[in-house]
């Protein structure tokens, strides 16, 4: 969060700072639109800043203009013609005129989302997700029908990983493991990707997908702030190659998946439609320190606390619903909590029922065989963690009561 303070005469000398909010603000100053009400600005001057890391500053002392903005956030490097502006300006209407100019265009650049240094660089204009997303996938490279065969008529269960671009052991762990049981005809997997600007990243990628043909990638730039973008392109593709299978686990790319635990959990629900099963939370409340990875700012969401939702390590939806979430989650206001986002409020509004899970660990538990046999999905597992977990699982000498 950066502000743009106004140029005020001190000592002989113009400057314009760009410096962090550091008065507290009411909760309804903070709800205030930049656009519409300059007050909720603090302003600050003196002779230098005097935090060099977190203030920055122009100035037109000795006939020369230093532009400087803020660190690693390369999406508001505009900032640098809002300060050169700023120090030829003479009045404070002049001042706002600039600024809601350059709040527009930084609104404009938003819209195509790059990798983001961290939280604190999250934009906080509120976006419909489908400014934001492009529709369609790299289908070439991958078997659509060892995927979801008939469209999904005798699919009982597919399970789409979301997977980092550079998660090649976590992916080749999965495929050793309990991916095997893509190969059964009622069971079909594959990982869900974004696309990269890196051109080695990219061949490498390439290469797996032409040896395995289970990557199914979207048009987005695969990072954090773009998670419920890759949820999206989850669905869609799921509506567009699967339409006709009964159930999708949506899951990560560090969990351990008790895939015959989950077709037993199917079986006994079969005939449930409309329902997404998971561990269901319910009363959180929005985090709104700025370092946390869950960090949501006020212009995005305003709200106490979330509607109920499921963890995003892992949950399950019925097939009926994939269209309805994928064409609702595109007319809703785009937030990176993917699972807060789909399971949260797109489920709310279409009055989808969330229904919680014992199985659904979705969190690090012991590793111990028999913990493992009673739960679904276990979180936070390391490559070579999955090997041993496989072989427990399937170890018939290992009794539990």
């Amino acid at each position: 969060m950066f502000i743009v303070g106004t140029i005020r005469e001190h000592r002989n000398k113009r400057q314009a700072f760009l410096c962090p909010v550091k008065k507290k603000m009411s909760r309804n100053q903070r709800m205030r639109d930049p656009l519409q009400d300059t007050r909720i600005f603090r302003y600050r001057v003196t002779d230098a800043p005097s935090n060099q890391a977190k203030c920055y500053y122009t100035s037109n002392n000795h006939g020369s203009n230093r532009s400087i903005y803020l660190e690693g956030n390369k999406s508001f490097q505009s900032l640098v013609a809002v300060s050169n502006q700023l120090t030829e300006s003479s009045g404070i209407e002049d001042i706002k005129t600039i600024l809601r100019k350059q709040f527009i265009e930084m609104k404009k650049y938003s819209s195509s989302i790059q990798t983001l240094s961290g939280p604190s660089a999250l934009p906080v204009l509120r976006e419909l997700a489908m400014k934001l997303y492009e529709p369609g996938h790299l289908n070439e490279e991958i078997d659509i029908q060892k995927i979801c065969m008939h469209r999904g008529l005798s699919l009982r269960l597919l399970i789409l990983i979301t997977s980092a671009q550079s998660n090649f052991k976590e992916r080749m762990s999965i495929r050793r493991t309990w991916m095997n049981y893509g190969s059964r005809q009622i069971v079909g997997m594959a990982f869900i990707l974004g696309r990269t600007t890196n051109a080695s990243l990219n061949e490498a990628l390439n290469k797996e997908n032409n040896m395995y043909g289970d990557m199914i990638r979207g048009h987005f730039i695969d990072s954090y702030f773009n998670l419920s973008l890759k949820t999206i392109s989850m669905l869609e593709w799921a509506d567009t190659h699967c339409p006709n299978v009964k159930f999708i686990l949506k899951t990560d790319d560090d969990m351990f998946i008790n895939v015959p635990k989950l077709l037993d959990f199917i079986d006994a629900r079969y005939k449930n439609e409309r329902t997404i099963y998971g561990r269901l939370v319910e009363d959180w409340k929005p985090i709104r320190k700025r370092t946390s990875k869950y960090f949501v700012p006020y212009k995005l969401y305003n709200g106490w606390q979330y509607p109920p939702f499921t963890t995003g390590p892992a949950y399950l939806l019925t097939g009926d619903i994939v269209h309805e979430l994928y064409v609702q989650s595109l007319n809703t206001y785009y937030m990176q909590l993917e699972d807060v986002l789909i399971t949260g409020f797109v489920a709310k509004r279409l009055k989808i029922r969330r229904e919680h899970a014992n199985e659904f660990l979705n969190s690090r538990i012991s590793l111990r065989p028999c913990k493992i046999r009673n739960a679904i999905s276990v979180h936070k597992i390391k490559p070579r963690e999955q090997y041993h977990l496989w072989r427990d699982l399937l170890d018939s000498t290992i009794k539990c009561k």
